[in-house]
């Protein structure tokens, strides 16, 4: 990795209580108790193994994902950070965030997070409807989400995401908007709003619950939702990310930046740029058993070396995901391609009204963001002849 490329880092605990019939992570449900301990140690074991073969840079970021991150106490979480810091360290005004599961919640523990160094708290409501939340597999209630956004703030928690699905069984326009009202109410400051989808190799992919809306149906609630949403004083700055002023999530941008960030944990994956064109994807096992052992044995992660034809598309696939794009000279400075090598596609794209006529910034047009498999295939290899 670069100084010229911010770093975040990415952690993930697997484990869930159990597993959602349409979640397709690297999650896997609890059969006994997790030697919480044990996974921190090797969680910085990992980072150690890293850092011997990487440059030293402080984060901007910290992701504790999952899995449930919330089953984890706040002994561990500030044992996590701690640790991170001492080896890595962190910018002034690093974002801190973790997830956490309602069902998984006590009220102590947000405090013992915050104590622990978390400043973001995202949380997983998806929806406020208990029988929806019921075919979805969720262990929590609509009043579990609500008390658990109430201890996140009583915890000192400003900054709070809050997830939420649509186009869910039986789901029409004015039960989604129900649903979007009611997280409105609890007045988080960020929130990501995504629709259900069918992922191959889950429970629902085999097995489609019944009554999902169709293509229309959901064009309707996406165009209902945004528009509530935008009245309740969120900007729409990524396909499915909605933030209130200032608030946007700096570890995601970072992603979608095509910046560098560390992965540790079963399953994490990693992005580092090693030099101009020297683009790698790391990965880790994704069983945590397999994880511990590769981590005992001093194991470095899989590494894949992203192939310089594919580098256009691969930072396209981030950067279109924003409203307001990205400059222009980030294109250069993180792929080590020249821009006029893509000049030919941007072209092609702006003809098409795929891509705003901005010379400063690569940025999708509304019409670009609602057709972006098609403006993204533009940039494949061999996507504009």
């Amino acid at each position: 990795m670069t100084d010229a490329i911010p770093l975040s880092v990415y952690v993930h605990i697997p484990w869930c209580v159990r597993k959602c019939p349409y979640c397709d992570f690297n999650s896997h449900a609890l059969s006994g108790d997790v030697d919480q301990a044990v996974y921190v140690r090797a969680l910085l074991r990992d980072l150690d193994i890293q850092l011997a073969t990487q440059s030293r840079s402080p984060a901007l970021s910290l992701f504790i994902g999952g899995g449930t991150p919330s089953l984890f106490d706040g002994r561990a979480i500030a044992a996590l950070i701690d640790g991170i810091d001492d080896r890595l360290g962190f910018v002034a005004d690093a974002e801190i965030t973790l997830e956490a599961n309602p069902g998984t919640v006590e009220a102590h523990r947000f405090v013992d997070y915050r104590a622990a160094g978390v400043n973001r708290l995202s949380i997983g409501v998806q929806s406020l409807d208990d029988a929806r939340l019921g075919v979805l597999g969720r262990i929590h209630s609509a009043a579990e989400a609500r008390t658990a956004a109430t201890l996140a703030r009583r915890a000192g928690f400003d900054n709070l995401n809050l997830d939420l699905m649509y186009a869910l069984p039986g789901q029409d326009v004015a039960a989604a908007l129900a649903d979007l009202a009611g997280v409105i109410a609890l007045d988080p400051t960020h929130l990501s709003w995504y629709q259900l989808t069918l992922e191959p190799n889950t429970w629902f992919s085999h097995r489609p619950p019944p009554g999902l809306p169709d293509d229309d149906g959901i064009a309707d609630i996406m165009d209902a939702g945004q528009a509530r949403l935008a009245a309740a004083g969120y900007v729409q700055y990524e396909v499915s990310a909605y933030a209130r002023d200032g608030r946007r999530c700096r570890h995601n941008l970072n992603y979608w930046g095509f910046g560098d960030y560390l992965g540790l944990g079963a399953g994490a994956h990693g992005k580092l740029t090693g030099g101009p064109g020297d683009v790698v994807r790391t990965t880790r096992p994704r069983r945590p058993e397999a994880y511990l052992d590769a981590v005992a044995a001093g194991a470095l992660p899989r590494r894949h070396m992203v192939a310089p034809d594919t580098l256009p598309l691969e930072f396209m696939l981030n950067a279109l995901r924003l409203s307001d794009g990205v400059p222009a000279t980030w294109f250069s400075a993180r792929t080590g391609l020249a821009l006029a090598s893509i000049a030919a596609a941007v072209a092609h794209a702006r003809e098409l009204g795929l891509l705003a006529p901005d010379p400063d910034r690569i940025r999708p047009t509304p019409f670009g963001q609602r057709f972006l498999n098609d403006l993204l295939a533009l940039f494949e290899p061999g996507g504009d002849t």
